[in-house]
């Protein structure tokens, strides 16, 4: 906590007493002062270790929050600025990578979100065998119409879920592959893990609804536009749930887990009102990505949104 106080009146002091003053203080800095006036919240009993509330995903017990990779896997949604996805390589040292994910459990999350390839298998095969770490891991692959085989491999590599990657079932339910989908579907269930499907369009999960495909749970982007650069074209902001009224509405149809994911619009909306929002909106998991430093308050804010009852309109499908 002395590290984190120290960091905040760093800010303040060196945004405050610049020699231009606070008039001439950007839009960023000015929101980065007022984050840095506000004091913690105080961790209240919500702060332990094994107390996030789970639901059911399949046999699996999954707790409510779940930590993504986008980050300690160097991808970042940054909006136009390009040098963050390179930041985020050097920072995410694999010591820095597992020290991220045993927070994690420290702080009661129990699953982890991650794609799949060598360095995401490495990582988590070391973390496994080395470090005693016991994060489940759900799998995010792609496939191609001649090329299902990224699921088998991981599964093989200890993967107790398996999705297919929401850009990838996007472009599927718009080109009329819908039947792609379901193959991939049956051919998880046959590994014997939980099988899903991601989209960032609310199409993917009506597509699959109506073409009567049972996947186990849905991703599906969840998020409020409630940010300053909201009405912005997509590929330049990174708004991933374009819809949101649409896809709270459909969903209440939906009789299937769903995960929300960019519940937080790439960084523009606190964890506190992305986590909420979600929530209280029908999903009955989230997908967030953390840095080390945010594990804690974010684990906080996640139990003490559900430990204070979440007021939704369409059950909790787990």
């Amino acid at each position: 906590m002395s590290d984190r106080l120290d960091r905040r009146d760093f800010l303040k002091k060196s945004l405050a007493g610049s020699a231009a003053g606070a008039f001439a203080l950007s839009f960023e800095e000015r929101a980065l002062l007022a984050q840095a006036s506000k004091k913690p919240a105080p961790a209240a009993a919500a702060d332990s270790a094994g107390d996030m509330p789970m639901g059911q995903l399949g046999k699996l017990k999954v707790t409510r929050l779940i930590v993504g990779g986008n980050l300690t896997s160097g991808f970042a949604h940054s909006r136009d600025l390009i040098y963050v996805s390179g930041l985020l390589r050097q920072y995410f040292t694999e010591a820095k990578v597992f020290e991220t994910w045993e927070l994690c459990e420290q702080c009661g999350i129990n699953t982890a979100i991650l794609r799949l390839d060598e360095h995401v298998i490495g990582l988590i095969t070391k973390y496994w065998n080395e470090r005693g770490g016991k994060l489940q891991w759900i799998a995010q692959v792609k496939i191609t119409p001649d090329d299902l085989s990224q699921i088998k491999q991981a599964v093989d590599h200890g993967a107790v879920g398996v999705y297919i990657h929401g850009g990838n079932c996007d472009s599927f339910v718009d080109g009329g592959q819908v039947d792609l989908l379901a193959k991939a579907v049956q051919l998880i269930k046959k590994q014997g893990v939980l099988a899903g499907i991601a989209g960032h369009k609310v199409e993917v999960p009506i597509a699959c609804e109506k073409a009567g495909i049972s996947p186990d749970f849905y991703m599906k982007t969840l998020h409020s536009l409630r940010y300053w650069s909201a009405n912005r074209q997509p590929e330049n902001d990174n708004v991933w749930c374009l819809t949101p009224e649409k896809t709270i509405d459909f969903m209440k149809t939906v009789n299937r887990p769903w995960i929300a994911y960019k519940v937080m619009a790439a960084g523009a909306i606190t964890p506190k009102d992305g986590f909420r929002y979600a929530y209280e909106n029908g999903a009955d998991f989230l997908c967030a990505g953390m840095f080390d430093f945010q594990v804690r308050e974010d684990a906080i804010i996640a139990k003490n949104i559900l430990s204070a009852g979440v007021q939704r309109q369409r059950p909790w499908r787990t």
